[in-house]
């Protein structure tokens, strides 16, 4: 009866560990070092797999089994009630699925064998037997992709990549060379190499004439990787700054990256934004951003001038005037006539949570919770401030960046802002120091979210949602 015991105590606390271990890294995209080194709450990974991991060993050591079923019912509640504050829980994946198989039949493989309840061996022999199922599966699913590319050649591939603006360049191209051609664009902010692969085993459809591809980075070689696969015929590199600049530690390893976007085997034309800072003899790269002019933007829209002609659209936020000039200059170069251009920017709806408008119990909310650099969001700012009525705005500050941008911030909200709402704990201290504390408030959670907001906001208000980040953020 008592190996019984130890036995389903044993499985249900090494399934909980794991639990615990597979949500993490799959929020950092299954990169243990980043789970290790970057977990922006790092105390989660000593409270609720250190302490209880060491507990239980403990135990072991000291041939007190019988105590082991009461860690399991504690930690078994510590990690109900984390559970219950994520705002992004795991996702039950093809891969989640594989690693809690490989855990469980090692779980019971290592009782049996060693008449022990160790927890190490089963825990890291079932992760590396993960990665290792999911590199052989990998190769597979990237090798149909590239087929399947290849058996395209009448596909014309457009590859679109920024520090920030990629979703919205990716959508503002798309939109107008559909006026044209059959146009598939990846969807929302899919832009690794992985969620590419499977878009296009899976949804890029056999009809398509034009194949928008928005392309992420977080390390040297992301976007050679996804430039490998499809190599677009036409290249967009965007405005150029500091996101993610804890991974890649400098600006000019940021370049670099998004450069690589330039080594496609077909390519035919490049636009590269000036914030690049690059130079090119290559008739075929175009520096672009300079030749913007007269930037109007208000909370009706945006207007700019490019090469004597004079463009409109519904979108908010000047920095999108370079979004909106990459989409222009793409279409005109896969001839598209200037007058369905300007057709399609009156068209043009804003990209979901990125400085969305959207007008409701006489208030006008600012939905711009998906862009969280430090430029669209004191671009976001100033929108604001042409607002008459009081201002009201809801920010976890910026995340993977320096203390100072998020000063900035701060600084910037505390002289726009009647109301100041921080979520989350990683930033408040900071904004604690340079906002007015009359008009400052911390949100810890969003579970109360919508009560909150019928509390402390009012018709006429204008309310920025200013970037998002999940609750392990």
């Amino acid at each position: 009866m008592g190996n019984i015991i130890n036995l389903v105590s044993y499985l249900i606390f090494l399934l909980l560990l794991g639990y615990y271990f597979i949500t993490t890294a799959q929020w950092y995209s299954y990169k243990l070092n980043r789970v290790i080194f970057h977990h922006t709450k790092a105390w989660w990974n000593i409270a609720y797999f250190l302490v209880p991991f060491a507990a239980y060993e403990a135990l072991n050591f000291a041939h007190l089994n019988k105590f082991q079923p009461l860690i399991v019912v504690i930690y078994a509640i510590a990690l109900f009630l984390w559970y219950r504050v994520l705002d992004k829980p795991l996702v039950w994946t093809g891969r989640v699925k594989r690693f809690f198989i490989a855990l469980f039949i090692l779980a019971l493989v290592t009782f049996f064998a060693t008449k022990s309840t160790l927890l190490f061996l089963p825990l890291i022999t079932a992760w590396l037997a993960s990665i290792a199922i999911e590199k052989l599966l990998f190769m597979g699913y990237k090798n149909k992709a590239q087929e399947k590319l290849e058996s395209r050649d009448d596909l014309v591939v457009v590859g679109v990549t920024a520090s920030y603006g990629k979703t919205s360049m990716k959508n503002f191209i798309a939109h107008i060379l559909s006026k044209k051609y059959s146009v598939y664009a990846t969807p929302r902010s899919v832009n690794t190499l992985a969620g590419i692969v499977k878009d296009i085993n899976v949804d890029l459809p056999d009809d398509a004439q034009v194949y928008v591809v928005e392309m992420g980075a977080r390390e040297v070689g992301d976007i050679y990787d996804i430039t490998s696969l499809v190599n677009p015929h036409y290249a967009v590199v965007g405005t150029i700054g500091p996101a993610h600049i804890e991974y890649f530690r400098t600006l000019e390893r940021i370049r670099n990256t998004k450069m690589e976007i330039i080594k496609s085997k077909r390519l035919k034309r490049a636009w590269v934004h000036i914030s690049a800072n690059v130079k090119s003899t290559n008739p075929n790269i175009e520096l672009f951003g300079h030749d913007i002019k007269d930037i109007k933007s208000s909370l009706d829209g945006i207007c700019f001038s490019l090469e004597d002609d004079y463009y409109c659209a519904n979108i908010l936020g000047d920095f999108n005037a370079v979004n909106l000039v990459a989409a222009i200059k793409v279409a005109k170069e896969l001839g598209v006539d200037n007058e369905l251009i300007k057709e399609a920017l009156k068209e043009l709806q804003p990209v979901e949570h990125r400085l969305q408008k959207i007008e409701a119990g006489g208030k006008i909310i600012i939905d711009d919770s998906f862009n969280g650099n430090i430029d669209g969001m004191m671009s976001a700012f100033d929108l604001a401030a042409t607002h008459s009525g009081r201002k009201v705005v809801i920010t976890p500050g910026l995340v993977e960046v320096d203390d100072a941008l998020n000063i900035k911030v701060a600084k910037r909200a505390n002289e726009v802002f009647d109301l100041v709402v921080v979520t989350g704990e990683l930033n408040y201290e900071i904004f604690k120091e340079y906002v007015d504390a009359s008009k400052l408030m911390h949100l810890k959670d969003k579970s109360n979210f919508e009560s909150f907001l019928a509390e402390n906001t009012r018709a006429g208000d204008l309310i920025l949602f200013a970037n998002d980040a999940p609750s392990f953020i």
